[in-house]
């Protein structure tokens, strides 16, 4: 089979973005459309509810590539238009302006939407946070000394409470589970979580959900399933995410909480999948998953670029080790590998109490994932170890041997 000459990416974050850039950087002279529903050009999500909500960043320094930088490039953007459809025979993209676009290569890079409240009102000051519109209504809602409070303590949410924290809002974090990410990295260190942001003055409501959020026009409180209610001026849902998949309905692609792809991420014959809305059979943790990680996103596309251009046959499987971060006040969070349903989870160095730690986890006798705050060096060297699937009693020989 011919390599692609025609090559369409739906999706123009970082994902899609970064599979444009490679296809050329790997020799790719065919056409490369780049398709994105928002009107912005391709800017950086993790800075959103960090720096550019904190006010340190304007939004010109989250923007990843101008329009001239891809033009320079031979990348045809469209922006501001958004893809409805897929005929997997015909090979065609429409989109929501009645135009649309043929490939012999697609690589579907549209992301996920944050999950609302089910019943929400529509009121003033009620927000959730996936793009730069977002975090510039919020930022600007803020400075008025707003009282805030976040639905959800996932990551999102609980950066976005620490952020406002540090600039001096008076903010209540309400989480539905008894452990803020207790899902994503059991019950103990999620507590430490927890904890972090007790310290730092949170009113952290937990094992609690939402009743109503109540208000005439403007949001004014947030009621509880206890009973109680918590004043608000302002309120960001951060309860999850859903892929974006819906104009994929009735494509013939296998839907199930994302694009399901095989092991080379591809979904169809010529089509591919990545970052948010690609869910795959991850080679080295034996169970299909869908990650929404920025490193994830970043290394999807180079890897699916490649795949797109290698001969029939030598395409190869995505199996890095997944990578998270997150900075929330001080402290230094970060995730390598797997920690849900781990068997075991150990402090290996560093303390617990001083929140300077790096902890492992095992499934099985292998080393699944590598978790620290504000311990970096000695953390860094698990990826390695979780790479080459390292056994659990040779993962703690070589914690061991830093200690040394």
């Amino acid at each position: 089979m011919a390599h692609p000459q025609h090559i369409v990416i739906v999706g123009a974050s970082l994902a899609g973005l970064r599979a444009a850039e490679s296809l050329r950087r790997l020799g790719h002279e065919g056409s490369i459309v780049l398709v994105g529903e928002e009107s912005h050009a391709p800017y950086d999500r993790p800075p959103l509810s960090k720096q550019l909500l904190a006010g340190e960043w304007d939004a010109e320094r989250v923007q990843l590539r101008s329009v001239e930088d891809l033009v320079e490039r031979d990348i045809e953007l469209r922006l501001g238009v958004a893809a409805v459809s897929l005929d997997l025979r015909a090979q065609r993209v429409e989109l929501d302006d009645g135009s649309s676009l043929d490939y012999d290569g697609l690589v579907i890079a549209t992301g996920a939407r944050p999950r609302t409240l089910p019943g929400a009102p529509d009121l003033e000051h009620v927000h959730t946070l996936r793009t730069i519109d977002d975090a510039l209504a919020i930022r600007r809602a803020l400075e008025g000394g707003a009282r805030l409070v976040v639905v959800g303590a996932g990551f999102i949410g609980a950066e976005v409470a620490a952020t406002a924290r540090t600039r001096g809002a008076e903010v209540a974090l309400v989480e539905a589970l008894p452990v803020p990410l207790g899902r994503v990295l059991g019950e103990e260190m999620g507590l430490v979580c927890a904890d972090l942001h007790r310290a730092h003055g949170i009113d952290l409501r937990l094992g609690v959900g939402v009743e109503a959020i109540e208000g005439e026009t403007q949001v004014e409180g947030v009621r509880l399933g206890d009973g109680s209610t918590i004043a608000a001026d302002l309120v960001v849902i951060g309860i999850g995410v859903q892929p974006n998949t819906e104009w994929l309905e009735g494509s013939g692609l296998t839907l199930n909480d994302g694009v399901l792809c095989d092991e080379t991420l591809r979904a169809a014959e010529s089509v591919y999948a990545i970052g948010d809305v690609a869910r795959w059979p991850h080679p080295l943790f034996d169970e299909v998953v869908r990650i929404e990680h920025w490193t994830n996103a970043a290394e999807q596309a180079h890897a699916v670029a490649q795949n797109l251009l290698a001969e029939p046959g030598e395409e190869e499987a995505f199996a890095a080790v997944p990578y998270f971060w997150s900075d929330q006040y001080d402290a230094k969070i970060q995730l390598l590998g797997r920690a849900a349903d781990a068997d075991e989870m150990r402090v290996v160095h560093g303390d617990v109490d001083e929140l300077r730690f790096v902890a492992l986890y095992r499934r099985g006798e292998r080393l699944l994932g590598a978790f620290t705050i504000s311990m970096i060096p000695r953390f860094v060297p698990y990826r390695a170890l979780i790479q080459r699937q390292a056994g659990w009693d040779e993962a703690l020989a070589f914690a061991r041997s830093l200690e040394e």
